[in-house]
């Protein structure tokens, strides 16, 4: 599911997983839930994000703790 919306290239944020076409990095989102903050609330913050996109990082947080994806290019 994630691998549509998550992208990795050495020339965007050093590599490190971000929301495909933004220079939003991934790991930021499943915390913001975590602490509480709505889908609407972070799609308010970022306008270039989609649900599908903010889904896709929650889906994508635990492959990226499992794999050290959070280094870049490692995913």
């Amino acid at each position: 599911m994630f691998r549509q919306w998550i992208v990795s290239d050495p020339k965007v944020m050093i590599g490190k997983p971000v929301i495909a076409g933004t220079r939003i990095t991934s790991e930021p989102i499943p915390k913001k839930l975590a602490a509480g903050e709505t889908i609407e609330q972070i799609l308010k913050a970022h306008l270039r994000l989609i649900r599908e996109a903010i889904l896709a990082a929650l889906a994508f947080a635990p492959t990226a703790r499992r794999h050290g994806a959070l280094k870049p290019g490692r995913f």
